[in-house]
This record gives C-alpha cells, sequence and structure tokens, in this order.
C-alpha cells in the first residue's frame, strides 16, 4: 500500500480539561518520538506521524500507552477530484494485495469536520461509487467483510481501511512514580506493566535474597526490566537492588520460623517506602493476588503492610494466575520468568497463612526490624 502517514488515535486523554489535555498530549508526542524517529503533527484530536521508517513505526506504535488505535492512511486534498483519483489509486492496491474482489461485501464510512458542500452521508455514497468503478464489490453497510473509512478534515482527507489496537491507557510519565517490588517471577512484571499503562513512571526494586537464592534471580530481574522497558521509550525504567539476604537470615533466627514471609514481605514494603520518599514517588506497587501464595492471603496482606503510611496498589488483586499469564504473554515477560532461578530457599516447609497482626508487631519486635530495614535501606544500589 502507498501509505505516507499514520493516524494516531488516543482515548481518554480527549476528555480531560483543556489544560491537562494539551500536556498530555505533549506528553504522548514524545513518547512516540523516544520509540522511533518520526514528524508529528497535532489537530483536534488525532496525531498525524510521518515515520522515517513505515514499517518501523506500525510495529512500535503498539508499545505507546496513551494510543488507543492507530491507522496507516493515504492522504489528499479534499476536492472530489484528488478524493477520486486517491480512492481509486488505494483500491487498486487493495485488489493486489487480495483484499478486494468482486465477492467482497465492503461499506464506506465517512466521517467530517469542518464546513463542506456536502454532507458525510453525501461522501460516503460517492466514494461508494467510485469504488465501484474499480471493482463490483457488493456494498454491505451491516457486515462488511471490509470497511473503507474517509476521513474529512477541513481541506485534507485520509483514506484508510485499518484501525490497529493500541495498547490505550495514560501516557506514560504523567501520574507520577511509583516504586515496584519487582521480582524474577510471573506476577511483579505484569503489575509494572499495568502501572506503567495508567501513566506511571516506574522504580523497580529488587530484593536480593542472597544466599537464599541464586545469581540467576538477579540476572532475570535485569532482563525483565529490559523487556518492560521497550514500553517505556522516553520514561525508561530505574533499576535499584536491595541486598536483602542479611535482614532474611535476622527474620529466621530471632523470630518464629513459620513468620519468615510475612516479615519477609513486610520489610520490602518497610524498604520500598524509605525508597520511594527518597526518589520523590508516591506509592508502593506489587504483583500481589488475593490468596495466590501464603504472604497473599487477606489476614496475611493485612498484616504485612502494618505501618507503612504510603499507598500500596496491588493491581492484579482480583486476578487469577491465567489471568496474568495470557498478560506476561502478550508483553513478552512470560519467558523470562519461566528461567529456572532456584527459587528461594529461606520459605519455611509450614509458612504462616493467616497471621495474627499483634503477633506480627511481637515478631518485629523480637527481630529488631526497624534496625535490620535500615542496614538494608543502607545498600540499595543502581543496577545498569
Amino acid at each position: 500500500m502507498n501509505y505516507d502517514l499514520i493516524i494516531a488515535r488516543y482515548g481518554e486523554i480527549g476528555i480531560k480539561s483543556p489544560k491537562i489535555r494539551s500536556r498530555f498530549e505533549r506528553k504522548l508526542v514524545k513518547n512516540i518520538k523516544a520509540t522511533f524517529e518520526c514528524d508529528v503533527e497535532r489537530n483536534q484530536g488525532r496525531i498525524y506521524l510521518h515515520p522515517k521508517d513505515f514499517d518501523e513505526g506500525i510495529e512500535k506504535l503498539n508499545r505507546v500507552f496513551g494510543v488507543v488505535s492507530y491507522s496507516p492512511a493515504t492522504s489528499t486534498q479534499t476536492t472530489y477530484d484528488d478524493i477520486d483519483k486517491t480512492l481509486t489509486e488505494y483500491v487498486g492496491d487493495l485488489i493486489k494485495e487480495d483484499l478486494i474482489d468482486e465477492n467482497t461485501k465492503f461499506a464506506i464510512k465517512c466521517r467530517r469536520v469542518g464546513k463542506h458542500d456536502f454532507t458525510s452521508q453525501e461522501m460516503a455514497a460517492h466514494c461508494g461509487g467510485v469504488v465501484r468503478n474499480v471493482v463490483l464489490a457488493p456494498v454491505d453497510l451491516t457486515n462488511p467483510d471490509l470497511t473503507i473509512f474517509v476521513e474529512v478534515r477541513e481541506n485534507d482527507t485520509f483514506i484508510f481501511h485499518e484501525k490497529i489496537r493500541g495498547p490505550g491507557g495514560l501516557p506514560l510519565g504523567t501520574q507520577g512514580k511509583v516504586v515496584v517490588l519487582l521480582s524474577s517471577g510471573i506476577d511483579s512484571p505484569v503489575a509494572a506493566y499495568l502501572m506503567m499503562k495508567r501513566g506511571c513512571e516506574v522504580i523497580a526494586l529488587n530484593c536480593n535474597n542472597d544466599p537464599f537464592t541464586t545469581p540467576k534471580a538477579l540476572e532475570n530481574f535485569s532482563l525483565l526490566v529490559d523487556q518492560l522497558n521497550i514500553y517505556a521509550q522516553g520514561t525508561p525504567i530505574k533499576k535499584r537492588v536491595v541486598d536483602y539476604g542479611e535482614y532474611l537470615q535476622a527474620a529466621k533466627d530471632k523470630a518464629p520460623e513459620k513468620m519468615t514471609c510475612v516479615l519477609c514481605k513486610s520489610g520490602m514494603y518497610h524498604v520500598a517506602e524509605k525508597l520511594a520518599r527518597k526518589l520523590g514517588a508516591d506509592a508502593i506497587v506489587d504483583g500481589s493476588s488475593v490468596g495466590q501464595v501464603a504472604s497473599q492471603t487477606l489476614s496475611n496482606i493485612l498484616a504485612t503492610r502494618c505501618g507503612v503510611e504510603m499507598p500500596i496498589l496491588s493491581p492484579l488483586i482480583g486476578l487469577d494466575k491465567e489471568e496474568i499469564t495470557a498478560i506476561a504473554k502478550d508483553i513478552g515477560t512470560f519467558d523470562i520468568s519461566k528461567i529456572d532461578d532456584g527459587g528461594c530457599s529461606a520459605v519455611p516447609r509450614y509458612p504462616e497463612t493467616h497471621a495474627d497482626l499483634q503477633r506480627v508487631k511481637e515478631a518485629c519486635e523480637e527481630m529488631n526490624q526497624d534496625a535490620e530495614i535500615e542496614k538494608a535501606f543502607e545498600k540499595i544500589r543502581k543496577l545498569d
């Protein structure tokens, strides 16, 4: 097809106030330009892209949050002669690509913005006649096999037949920062992705449980962030690692063994809170899903978050494993998460599943949790 631009559309950005809408549009354009090289025009709720590499633009636009749908398109002037000529050539290309023939039921949908000497219905009927002059395909406005869109905007007209679904959401970087507790498992990378989709800049924090885990766990964490970063062009994810093995050893030595997982998760939240305050983040994010593992029963969720004064967001809280796995496969993190990292050897044989809040507080005192958290926090480092 002889395309000359891509039309990108957004959704909920359009219902914002004019000031916020303009700011979100600018950020969306910035993220698009960071994803692939292109010239950009904005006009009345549409973003028109002219990529240096057209195929790259079509492929990578699906990674830009805020884009609801997009269409490779051909443009022309808003005159009957120009539209007739361009549409005739466009249908000819559709024939060459076997997308339309005399048995293909088709429809024309016309949308018009501005003042013209024709209505949308009149232009749609006219364009239907142009198509029929090229190929004697039947018109079916109810259940067409192919829909050709003719979008008339003032003096410019755009013709396309595809609406490719984008990731939707809000432009990355418009909703502040969050610290995501990111392990090498399946769930937390999906949680990070969903927060990015809502426009949040992500700081990924990995708790390195060495010697209870192998170096493979940290390596997989890094690979997961690299994969997520293909959706974060313009606002890349920051990697942070805390050496957490000493804290975990203290929990095992000084508190009841069955409380190890509860105390482990509790400490993670407190370390994440300290990092969030240091880096100006507004919330903590984890991959919790109710009842999925021992630390994620409702009573344990309450107990592990005790004392944390910052919001803890769990975007997967109501999803089951199949739903989470489907998203992981779609965004490319599943295969990385399935790489065997040896697991965590600190997990007790019979972990606490219904923690009593008062007993958790006592266990925190027994292990001197505040001091252990401070020691761990001092060991946070960047991971390039």
